[in-house]
């Protein structure tokens, strides 16, 4: 018999998730203009008070380290508390680290500067870790698109974010505060007003609502049915359940991981490089910009369609297809000719788009493998696996290419990322094969 349980919202949505997504798309679309402001100016701030060049790269690795120890801590106020407290908690963390770099800079401090840049960097893992929120309650044929959406409002967010970088440092000139402290204190109120929505809004609680609804049908099957029955019906489906996961469980749990870990070490190695290679080869900072706008925007932009495939198809394909598409963009970007910008551009889409696919199935692998009362400690470590990811292919990009050049890195990349095929394209046979389509190539 499987250990799974019949879980209400295994085939259909409950009235509260429609309400939890309008919140969270809401608390996204502030939090993404915070994030992006900062990010934008933060080795500008760094440059200008270090005094170096060769230091401009420290608030990246802040921000990395921040990002990690976040998604550890938020994943465990979660689990203790749930998503509403551990979300703003998260945010209003942010915001104090925003605060600090703007005291920082007004005053010279470099002392206060640096763990200023960490604290403000936990507020990046808080945006991407909100994404869990949204797929807590979604049933399974509603999963993909629940994260996309909330993917996706990140981004509203982000495409505004830059351009209030300038008005931003005017009111920071005003109040005697360097112009390049004024993104952050943008973020400082975008990240304190969703800190306020959520705390405020995002109610009930998606996880504790899930773990209620879970442990309420596990304990009570309806009346006049064969509960032995009922739950053989629903093995295969993708519905939280109470306990340890099982062996399979715990499989998927490694699958989404690993698909996530590689698309993120891919994406983050050949994007880091590319704006060297194209300095190196003539091209100005205006047309390496844009090849990465347009990146980023491949990102975040094509999620609902992302998430619409996980629901149609199964997250195993779509995480599959996720590596022939950076093996396009690093093939594509390797032989481009002396760094042309177009071409480029089109590797880069591709390589946003096959990351998008590989997040994105991910977390809806791992999302479906867990029950509600350990999901959010496991997916705080799985984002910190992200960020980690994320530093060691940020390091091990620019030695590449000190070594053997971009096109090497890039076609490397592209055939690592062949890794997810062999990872995502086979699960353990479950007791009961899944009702509500296919899990994936194999499975």
């Amino acid at each position: 018999m499987s250990t799974r349980s019949r879980h209400p919202v295994a085939t259909g949505e409950i009235p509260e998730q429609r309400r939890i997504l309008a919140v969270l798309v809401l608390a996204q679309t502030m939090s993404g203009a915070g994030l992006t402001a900062g990010i934008t100016v933060g080795a500008l701030l760094a440059e200008e008070m270090l005094g170096s060049t060769g230091l401009a790269g420290v608030p990246s690795a802040l921000f990395t380290a921040g990002a990690a120890l976040g998604a550890l801590g938020i994943g465990r106020l979660c689990t203790r508390w749930g998503r509403r407290p551990g979300l703003a908690l998260g945010y209003a963390t942010g915001a104090l680290g925003s605060v600090g770099v703007v005291v920082a800079a007004a005053t010279g401090s470099v002392a206060l500067l640096l763990p200023a840049l960490v604290v403000y960097g936990m507020g990046t893992a808080t945006g991407l870790m909100a994404r869990y929120a949204g797929a807590d309650l979604a049933s399974p044929a509603r999963r993909g698109r629940a994260v996309s959406a909330v993917l996706f409002a990140t981004t509203l967010g982000a495409v505004t974010g830059p351009m209030l970088v300038t008005p931003a440092g005017e009111v920071a000139h005003a109040w005697g505060v360097p112009r390049l402290a004024g993104p952050f204190l943008l973020a400082a109120a975008a990240f304190t007003a969703t800190a306020v929505v959520l705390a405020c809004l995002l109610q009930p609680d998606p996880l504790r609502l899930a773990q209620a609804l879970t442990a309420r049908a596990a304990g009570a099957p309806d009346e006049g049915t064969d509960s032995g029955k009922e739950e053989e019906d629903v093995a295969g489906t993708d519905g939280p359940r109470t306990g340890a996961p099982a062996p399979a469980g715990r499989h998927d749990v490694a699958v989404g991981t690993t698909v996530m870990i590689l698309t993120q070490v891919v994406m983050i190695g050949i994007m880091t490089m590319t704006p060297v290679h194209m300095l190196a080869h003539g091209h100005g900072a205006r047309a390496a910009g844009l090849v990465i706008s347009l990146h980023v925007g491949a990102m975040f932009l094509p999620s609902p369609l992302t998430g619409l495939l996980v629901d149609r198809i199964g997250a195993r394909w779509v995480a599959c297809a996720s590596g022939p598409l950076l093996l396009a963009a690093g093939a594509l970007a390797a032989l481009s000719p002396a760094g042309s910008a177009p071409a480029l551009g089109v590797a880069l889409v591709l390589l946003g788009l096959g990351w998008n696919f590989g997040l994105i199935s991910g977390t809806a692998i791992v999302t479906d493998a867990l029950p509600p009362d350990r999901r959010a400690t496991t997916q705080g470590l799985v984002d910190v696996g992200l960020a980690t990811a994320g530093a060691v292919g940020s390091l091990a990009s620019g030695l590449l290419v000190a070594r053997d050049g971009y096109p090497a890195l890039a076609l490397m990349g592209g055939l690592a990322a062949l890794l997810v095929l062999p990872v995502a394209g086979r699960s353990p046979r479950r007791s009961a094969p899944r009702t509500s389509g296919p899990t994936g190539p194999g499975g």
